[in-house]
């Protein structure tokens, strides 16, 4: 970004040379999955807190081209907040997926089976939507008077931006996503 006389800013126009964002890293070859694990997780920390360079667009690609636990090879999409939101960036991602049973098909997404419950009528919603707002309101005024209360993700500390970042990950098998698919009642 530029900023002209005017004080507007712009979008500054580059040159996009694939060699400056698409990184592989290189590590020791031969170690147990554990030990790519560890290497994993050190360089995602690494990519957490380094700041894009300035010049360039706003985007990288790392393929980690080793083994973990979890997976046979890693490809990581650092992208700046500025490009998108995440619901966009995910919705440009999927957009670029095909379906495996036939690509000439759109992408399609389970949905969820409809309660064949009686709908609720004017006067719970109502009364429902009246308490959630005084409710909110309430917390509103309260997060307000005492300030922000310190948690995990907001611990109080200074410079917590330059400290190394932990990832954590969750794999679950085919079978366990099928398991969760039918509890929740969605169809195809």
């Amino acid at each position: 970004m530029y900023v002209e006389n005017n004080g507007k800013k712009e979008w500054k126009r580059v040159e996009v040379k694939l060699e400056d964002h698409v990184y592989t890293p290189t590590f020791p070859s031969g170690l147990s999955l554990e030990s790519y694990d560890k290497y994993f997780d050190d360089y995602i920390s690494k990519l957490l807190t380094e700041r894009f360079p300035q010049g360039k667009p706003l985007w990288e690609i790392h393929i980690i081209n080793y083994p973990t636990s979890n997976a046979a090879a890693n490809v990581i999409f650092k992208l700046h907040h500025a490009l998108g939101d995440g619901y966009s960036l995910m919705g440009a991602l999927i957009s670029s997926m095909q379906r495996a049973d036939n690509p000439s098909l759109p992408l399609t997404f389970p949905s969820r089976k409809r309660s064949e419950s009686k709908r609720e009528n004017f006067v719970t919603k109502t009364f429902s939507g009246f308490c959630n707002t005084i409710s909110d309101l309430w917390s509103g005024t309260l997060k307000t008077m005492n300030g922000d209360v310190l948690t995990p993700i907001r611990s109080g500390n200074d410079a917590i931006e330059f400290r190394p970042a932990t990832v954590s990950t969750m794999t679950f098998s085919l079978d366990q996503i099928k398991s969760i698919k039918d509890k929740l009642g969605v169809v195809r």
